[in-house]
């Protein structure tokens, strides 16, 4: 497949400009670049889904247009989206056949769809019953049960759009053996990946844009993450993490937890977080952080003690947590943390929005000021303040999160998977960011899958397995194969041969 003088604009701006690009058989051709650079929108018009203002598309030399993503699809090109575009409601086997039901005479056969679900599952190194109702799921069951959807129909190009945001590094080792294999049996990938060591590991050649023009095709031999990064931003990125301050001891601890338990995800957990300190929580999906993190706001159900600044508290409600200072930035900022819907205003207010009342009417005028106030500290990139928050970009959505949250004033920041989506130039700025609220003084939590991430940001990294801490790594012990050991119960050995 090649695309020639793609170009895409939307009325007058133009996002995509005069792209060329070839897919080969047998080869993993990567697309980096920042959030804004073209990826999806250029993804988007390979698969059918957009079509482009000029240029051309062919496969196998003989000039294609696509009138549509199954018209597509129907010629072997399968796209796997990085949004999840499952039903809900319907089981992990129905979805993956969801418009292609396999039929024993006029009946769905839902016995062999349930086989060959949780064959297609299992092909991608996980164990997901395929009688479960896909709502039941961890976002990263979902992204999985997409991919093996999208790989259950006949391909000659597969287009993997950002497939690991969501998965931990044993995961995505899993699935990347499993694009290997696609590759092996001749098909054309095309990966599209923030994570630039992933790219170096799985790409054979890999492609550049920047601001919706190509700017180089190297093979990925060539290239190193480092390279990779600063050819997408156009400057050295070689200090992607800041500098850690140390943060202060011997005080009563700012948050404690004890024995906390949630039903069903985490048990007997207990931990400090001391004012101006990161800490991190690591595990594989399933461990049991994000749930004992809604289980200690209100979000669910739990037991045990909490206690800040030696206060015991108890929280029923989101709302009561906030109030006492503690925010929380989920790891489904689209689904729980922004309204897509909505403007950029509403969405930044809204959490505080009794700071913005004028009697029974909002003052407009102090939300306007806010958001411009929000677009300056957090450096917010949009071509228009009045956006939906549907409209902006992964990394601009969640420094819109950030600026909601803040304008709570909180002493302590939850974060679940901050940079989930997030191109590097972007993520930079986030660390920035969660450096300097450590450096105000606020508790910072990161629950993040990214190891190096918590290794380059947090003081302290606590590990859960199987819903229990499972051990704690500091200092000169905080390394990808310690976190391994806590997270898997391997040996030291096979740790490290694994990271």
């Amino acid at each position: 497949m090649a695309a020639s003088g793609l170009s895409k604009s939307f009325g007058t701006v133009e996002v995509l400009s005069n792209i060329a690009l070839d897919l080969k058989a047998g080869e993993v051709h990567a697309i980096i670049g920042e959030n804004g650079a073209g990826k999806s929108t250029l993804m988007k018009i390979l698969a059918g889904h957009l079509q482009p203002s000029k240029g051309n598309l062919a496969i196998d030399g003989a000039a294609v247009h696509f009138v549509g993503p199954v018209d597509a699809e129907q010629r072997g090109i399968v796209l796997v989206h990085q949004e999840i575009l499952l039903a809900p409601h319907l089981t992990v086997a129905q979805n993956i056949f969801l418009g292609r039901e396999i039929r024993r005479g006029l009946m769905i056969d839902d016995r062999a769809m349930n086989r060959q679900a949780a064959q297609a599952v299992r092909e991608l190194g996980v164990e997901i019953a395929p009688t479960r109702v896909v709502e039941r799921l961890s976002i990263a069951q979902r992204q999985l049960v997409q991919i093996a959807r999208a790989l259950a129909v006949p391909h000659r190009v597969v287009i993997f759009d950002e497939p690991t945001a969501s998965l931990t590094p044993i995961e995505t080792e899993a699935l990347l053996k499993v694009i290997a294999a696609i590759r092996a049996k001749g098909t054309a990938v095309l990966y599209i990946s923030h994570r630039l060591n992933e790219v170096k590991a799985i790409a054979d050649r890999v492609t550049v844009l920047r601001d919706g023009k190509w700017i180089a095709t190297r093979p990925a031999a060539e290239l190193q993450p480092i390279d990779m990064a600063q050819l997408m931003v156009g400057r050295d990125m070689a200090n992607l993490y800041p500098a850690k301050a140390t943060p202060p001891t011997g005080r009563e601890p700012l948050l404690a937890v004890e024995h906390f338990s949630v039903p069903g995800f985490a048990a007997d957990a207990s931990f400090s977080l001391q004012a101006g300190e990161i800490l991190g929580f690591a595990g594989l999906v399933g461990a049991g952080r994000t749930e004992l993190f809604e289980g200690l706001l209100g979000l669910r159900a739990g037991t045990g003690g909490l206690r800040l600044d030696g206060r015991p508290l108890r929280f029923h409600q989101a709302r009561q947590a906030m109030e006492a200072g503690i925010v929380y930035l989920s790891e489904d900022r689209k689904g729980k943390g922004l309204l897509l819907a909505q403007d950029l205003r509403v969405n930044l207010t809204l959490a505080a929005l009794a700071r913005f009342a004028a009697g029974p009417v909002i003052d407009k005028t102090r939300e306007w000021s806010a958001l411009n106030q929000a677009f300056q500290d957090f450096d917010i990139r949009a071509r228009s303040k009045t956006l939906l928050a549907g409209q902006l970009s992964g990394g601009n959505q969640q420094k819109l999160l950030l600026a909601k949250m803040m304008l709570l004033e909180p002493r302590i920041v939850i974060i679940d998977e901050p940079t989930r989506g997030i191109d590097i130039g972007t993520k930079e700025q986030i660390y920035r960011f969660i450096a300097a609220l450590a450096a105000r003084g606020k508790g910072v939590i990161v629950i993040s899958s990214e190891m190096q991430e918590l290794i380059g940001v947090c003081h302290r990294i606590l590990v859960m397995r199987g819903g229990r801490i499972a051990g704690e790594v500091k200092g000169e012990a905080m390394t990808e194969a310690e976190i391994v050991v806590h997270a898997t119960g391997v040996s030291r050995e096979e740790a490290r041969a694994q990271s």
